[in-house]
């Protein structure tokens, strides 16, 4: 009976060390590169976790040019990516063009919800609940009545951050006035950091004492120039509290890392499914963060505030706009 039952799990191990063997998973970071501090990053995270948990290998590729895109995708597939996770809206013509020739592999993507492969997972976020949490915040700390929110490429997407956000300052704090800019029309709004430093300057010389940022890496030259001047910036995608502590109220948190975990988890476990996967507050896909960092910085009415909001809107009580849905902001 023990030789059988060992017998049984020897043959179990060498079919699924034989399984594990052909599930080779790969993902293609979009411009700034993974270790942006801020949304390629988050993805990097869920990827490293992945990674840690199971000995797995991920084939990398960062994307420089546009037209790197799919060539990456398809050199991918050509070294064996069974799984492939793309990062951005801006790799959505590419990653659909590759999953229809290779219906035999899997594809997912972070940030679109509009294609459709019967091989292809799409992750969308309610970025509009995130924002509105920090807008909470951001008004009811700002001394001087007028903040800021500095985003990248102007796409729909960020103004979907923006809405969120100004509505959630306004219903916190009616009357108080939100600047607002974008960075450029183009994917090189994502990684300029001195244009974002220039355009919190900006606001900040309005009188804007608080700032938030949805840019990417552009996001980092925000920070630094509203740490510098004594000010508050509020970070995005990641958890960028500890980038200028005691300068960074908050972060506006976009778990794609639990997106890309998941993608890669299900994947190997074969329980991948396709279809579009929308994560908001009530699916733990966005949030505020709070840790050591920025403890002093967020009162306790400040945090019972959020916290309240966070609640209403998970319950239904609060509604918040959804730019991606209906282009006409109110706020």
């Amino acid at each position: 009976m023990i030789r059988m039952l060992l017998a049984a799990v020897a043959a179990s191990l060498i079919v699924s060390a034989s399984w594990a063997a052909d599930f080779k998973p790969a993902v293609v970071y979009d411009k700034g590169g993974k270790f942006d501090k801020s949304f390629n990053e988050g993805v990097w995270r869920g990827i490293r976790k992945f990674v840690d948990e199971t000995g797995v290998d991920v084939q990398e590729f960062q994307v420089i040019n546009e037209t790197q895109r799919e060539q990456a995708m398809r050199r991918l597939v050509r070294r064996g990516a069974t799984v492939l996770l793309a990062v951005g809206f801006a790799q959505a013509q590419a990653i659909d063009a590759v999953a229809a020739d290779h219906p035999d592999r899997l594809f997912a993507i972070i940030d679109v919800s509009w294609l459709n492969r019967p091989n292809l997972r799409q992750y969308a976020f309610k970025e509009h609940e995130g924002s509105y949490l920090v807008g909470v915040a951001a008004a009811l700390t700002s001394k001087a009545g007028k903040i800021g929110f500095v985003g990248g490429m102007d796409v729909p997407l960020i103004r979907k951050f923006a809405c969120g956000y100004v509505q959630g300052a306004r219903e916190a704090r009616p009357g108080i006035a939100v600047l607002r800019n974008m960075t450029g029309t183009t994917q090189a709004a994502w990684n300029d950091p001195a244009k974002g430093a220039e355009l919190a300057r900006g606001q900040m010389d309005r009188g804007a004492d608080v700032v938030y940022h949805a840019a990417g890496a552009t996001g980092l030259g925000v920070i630094r120039a509203v740490a510098d001047a004594g000010r508050l910036a509020i970070g995005v995608d990641s958890n960028q509290n500890g980038l200028a502590p005691g300068h960074v109220l908050t972060s506006m948190l976009k778990r794609v890392d639990v997106a890309a975990y998941q993608t890669l988890k299900d994947a190997m476990e074969g329980r991948f499914t396709a279809g579009v996967v929308t994560l908001g507050l009530a699916e733990g896909g966005v949030d505020w963060a709070q840790d050591e960092h920025n403890a002093a910085l967020v009162s306790g009415d400040v945090r019972a505030a959020v916290e309240r909001a966070k609640a209403d809107i998970i319950s239904g009580r609060i509604t918040v706009h959804d730019y991606g849905s209906d282009s006409n902001c109110p706020f």
